[in-house]
């Protein structure tokens, strides 16, 4: 089994790349936003390897961290969603922007990767929803806070806000952070016409 590969990058097709370990050359399957964040050939590269093994194939995925793999693994656990398909979702959707968009109850954020459809995007925010605080990583801090506004727990005056900032053009996720910031920021306890004037107030910033 494989778990990490050092080496330097050989070769970067359109969804793998190639990593020479002293010599031997391995394939990498990776997101796009991975190979993206990769450097050209020649360059050191440290890549956490999922290793798949099947009858007629061995197949490496490559993330650039452990909480990208831990994800790409999660994903698979909901029905209809496969090692492409996740790949897909981490191409979309950084570690963070997925714990936001799950915790937030975004199905159409996850819908934007290709091969996600509606009922698998439903699938993954609902199936996931109780996992993807314990792998927000960035998004840690608030992430609390976004789940009481995805399962409509969160006080009206907070809810109204961010239905507010969302219907000026803002993602949820960024009106959330902006409302968020607001209560920590003095508005603890205000009416949704002071949250949103302290929120906008942050997104201006």
């Amino acid at each position: 089994m494989i778990g990490k590969l050092k080496g330097t990058i050989d070769e970067i097709g359109d969804d793998h790349v190639v990593v020479d370990v002293h010599g031997v050359c391995y394939v990498a399957y990776c997101s796009t936003r991975t190979l993206s964040r990769l450097g050209s050939a020649g360059e050191a590269v440290v890549l956490f390897i999922e290793t798949y093994v099947r009858e007629d194939q061995i197949r490496l995925f490559g993330f650039l961290s452990a909480l990208e793999r831990e994800w790409f693994n999660l994903l698979q656990s909901v029905q209809g969603v496969g090692a492409k398909v996740a790949l897909a979702v981490l191409s979309t959707l950084t570690p963070s922007e997925l714990a936001n968009a799950i915790a937030l109850q975004d199905k159409v954020v996850v819908s934007r990767a290709p091969g996600v459809g509606p009922k698998v995007a439903v699938r993954i925010v609902t199936e996931l929803r109780n996992k993807a605080p314990a792998f927000a990583g960035e998004a840690s801090a608030s992430i609390g806070f976004k789940q009481e506004l995805g399962e409509g727990v969160a006080s009206a005056p907070v809810a109204d806000a961010v239905s507010a900032l969302t219907n000026l053009g803002y993602s949820r996720d960024q009106a959330a952070n902006a409302v968020a910031a607001a209560l920590k920021n003095g508005g603890e306890g205000g009416d949704s016409a002071k949250l949103i004037r302290l929120g906008l107030r942050e997104l201006s910033r």
